[in-house]
C-alpha cells in the first residue's frame, strides 16, 4: 500500500509539471508576500487582490443579500485589504513603488473615502446594518457660548433704539395715538368749562399718592415732653446719644487733675497702691 500511495504521488507530481511547463495550471498566489522574491510577480499578486476586492464590493451593495451574508463579504474584503497591504510591502522592499503613498485611496459606492485609515472598514450595504449606522451618523456640535466680545459686537445704536423710526411703522403709531390723545384733553377741557359756566361743584379728584412721600410715626410721651421743654426754652435739641450733668462733668474733671497730680508728684509704688485701692473700691 505504501509503495503504491508513493506512485501515485510521484506521478501526479510529473503530471503537475507537465501542466505547468504547458502553462495550463493556474499559479496560486503564495500564501506569505515574503515567500515571493521577484518584483513582477508581487505586482501580478498584488493586481489579483484587488481584482477581488472590486468583485466583493459590487456584490456588497445588493441590500438583499442579507446580514450574515453582507457581513461576510465584509469581513473577506477587510481581510483582502490586508493582504493588499503586506504586497505593497513586499512591492517596495524588492524596489518597486510605493503603493502606500501614491495609490489611489479606497472609496466606497458613494464615491466617499472609507472612513478609518485604518482597521476595519464598512462598505456598500454594511454601512446600514443594525449597529453599523450609528457609527457614521455624526454628533451634533454643542453650541459655542458667545464671549462678552462677541457680545458687545452686536450692540449698536438699533439696540439702544435710535432707529426705532427708521422701519416707518413707529411714527404713525405714534402720530395715531398724539391725535387720540389731543381729542381727549380737548373733550375733557370742553367738559370742565360747561360744568363750570353752568356752576356745578367739580368733583375732587384723589390725589394719587407719592411714593416719595416719609410717613412720620406717632412721637411718644418724652419726645413731646423734650419738644415742649425746647419750646418754652426758645431753642429745639433732639439728644441722640446720653448727655452727661453738669454735676458728672465736674466730678471728672476732678478725677482727671488728681491723676495728673499723682503722675506728677508720687512714686511709682505710691501709685500702683493708689491703683490698687481704686480697683477694690470700684471707682
Amino acid at each position: 500500500m505504501a509503495r503504491n500511495a508513493e506512485k501515485a504521488m510521484t506521478a501526479l507530481a510529473r503530471f503537475r509539471n507537465a501542466q505547468l511547463a504547458e502553462g495550463k495550471v493556474k499559479e496560486r498566489r503564495p500564501f506569505l508576500a515574503s515567500e515571493c522574491s521577484e518584483l513582477p510577480k508581487a505586482e501580478k499578486w498584488r493586481r489579483q487582490i484587488i481584482s477581488e476586492i472590486s468583485k466583493k464590493v459590487a456584490q456588497i451593495q445588493n441590500a438583499g443579500l442579507g446580514e450574515f451574508k453582507i457581513r461576510d463579504l465584509n469581513d473577506e474584503i477587510n481581510k483582502l485589504l490586508r493582504e493588499k497591504g503586506h504586497w505593497e510591502v513586499r512591492i517596495k522592499e524588492l524596489g518597486g513603488p510605493d503603493y502606500a503613498r501614491v495609490g489611489p485611496r479606497m472609496l466606497d459606492h458613494e464615491g466617499k473615502e472609507v472612513p478609518g485609515n485604518r482597521g476595519y472598514k464598512y462598505f456598500g450595504a454594511a454601512r446600514d446594518l443594525p449597529g453599523v449606522r450609528e457609527l457614521f451618523e455624526k454628533e451634533p456640535s454643542p453650541a459655542m457660548r458667545k464671549t462678552r466680545g462677541d457680545l458687545m459686537k452686536e450692540v449698536d445704536a438699533e439696540y439702544y433704539g435710535y432707529r426705532d423710526e427708521d422701519d416707518g411703522v413707529l411714527l404713525p403709531l405714534e402720530a395715531q395715538y398724539e391725535k387720540q390723545a389731543l381729542l381727549e384733553a380737548v373733550q375733557k377741557w370742553r367738559t370742565e368749562k360747561e360744568s363750570r359756566l353752568s356752576g356745578e361743584k367739580q368733583p375732587e379728584e384723589e390725589e394719587e399718592e407719592s411714593i416719595y412721600a416719609v410717613h412720620k410715626e406717632e412721637p411718644d410721651e418724652e419726645e413731646i415732653r423734650e419738644e415742649l421743654e425746647g419750646e418754652e426754652g426758645g431753642v429745639t435739641f433732639i439728644a441722640h446719644v446720653p448727655v452727661p450733668s453738669q454735676k458728672e462733668v465736674e466730678e471728672a474733671l476732678v478725677r482727671r487733675k488728681k491723676m495728673e497730680l499723682l503722675q506728677r508728684y508720687a512714686s511709682e509704688t505710691l501709685q500702683a497702691q493708689s491703683q490698687a485701692a481704686r480697683t477694690l473700691l470700684g471707682v
